[in-house]
């Protein structure tokens, strides 16, 4: 018996409702199963602490405890206690006495990281940030291998700085487009490679999941080398991004060595062509971010002055910065 049209729609829709419920199910049931086994961990570097602090380390353990635990746990239970993994248990009930505090949307395998941090504020944005912007436990190692805190940081007071590691980054202007620097180590120029524009421009878009990543979330890309034509003359946009929780264009432009005050002028020029002949009413005004080396901050301030233009300079660097230099500088702020 053949069925009508209509009844193969409603049979397709069927499945889809039948696949919809069975998909939600089964990611309640990873959370649950997610949520269960950090209260488990959780206990237990509590029983091991616990232990510690009550003085019942008989000579026997002294200082190998752990090492003494993991042979007779797995002995009896199986994989899952190496030293390693019950020092990061108790490491796990010392930074978040209170289990509650746990979230069911970060793995065992995210704490394992997060608890490898010795700085709390750190540690706090990355926890915070991995979940608002669902990181995967690779995304996470990445930002924090890169010092993704520490350069948001620098350049904000201390107020904003503990603000940060409760609340994460969230883009709510231009300004939040800002890192000291970005990195771009994904690219894996040698050294002494002498890369141009081109190069870098090629990098990112060969790279384009890192570079988002890098950027922060709700960036969705448009295009590269955008034309734009004014009295016919063509003129080219680097990058072009749309920010979905903006709801602006964002337009990227990359320089070698130092930005100078044409960049900036030539940026205003893409800004003013987008807002005129490129944005639709429901869109916000487009943010420019130009991409550089280095930069004189003096210049850039005064080019600015008394300019509304939504346009961002910022440094960028192809290898991975020093971190402890960076650390030192927030630090510096909290102490202030």
């Amino acid at each position: 018996m053949i069925s009508e049209p209509g009844e193969n729609i409603e049979y397709h829709k069927l499945i889809e409702q039948i696949g919809n419920s069975y998909q939600s199910a089964r990611g309640r049931v990873v959370t649950a199963v997610n949520t269960e086994m950090l209260n488990a961990y959780w206990e237990i570097g509590k029983h091991i602490i616990d232990f510690e602090q009550e003085g019942k380390l008989k000579a026997t353990y002294g200082k190998s405890l752990l090492v003494n635990l993991s042979k007779d746990l797995t002995l009896r239970y199986g994989r899952g206690f190496s030293r390693s993994n019950l020092q990061y248990m108790r490491l796990l009930y010392q930074y978040y006495p209170i289990c509650q505090t746990l979230s069911g949307k970060l793995s065992w395998s995210h704490y394992v990281e997060l608890v490898s941090i010795d700085d709390d504020l750190a540690r706090a944005f990355y926890e915070q940030q991995a979940i608002t912007d669902d990181w995967t436990i690779r995304e996470l190692k990445r930002q924090v291998k890169t010092g993704l805190f520490h350069r948001l940081a620098i350049g904000k007071d201390k107020e904003k700085v503990l603000e940060l590691a409760k609340k994460g980054q969230v883009a709510h202007s231009e300004e939040d487009f800002i890192k000291n620097p970005h990195v771009f180590e994904f690219m894996n120029f040698p050294e002494n490679y002498e890369y141009n524009e081109t190069d870098i421009e090629k990098g990112i878009i060969n790279n384009l999941q890192k570079f988002l990543l890098e950027l922060g979330k709700g960036f969705a890309f448009v295009d590269r080398q955008q034309r734009l034509t004014l009295n016919n003359r063509h003129y080219f946009v680097d990058l072009v991004f749309y920010h979905i929780k903006l709801k602006c264009y964002v337009l990227i432009d990359i320089k070698i060595g130092k930005v100078e005050y044409e960049h900036i002028g030539q940026m205003k020029l893409y800004l003013g062509y987008f807002t005129k002949e490129i944005n639709e009413e429901a869109d916000n005004e487009p943010i420019g971010l130009i991409l550089s080396e280095g930069k004189d901050d003096v210049m850039v301030e005064y080019a600015m002055l008394n300019d509304h233009s939504k346009l961002v300079v910022s440094k960028y660097q192809l290898y991975l910065p020093d971190i402890e230099q960076l650390k030192d500088k927030v630090k510096e702020i909290i102490e202030k």
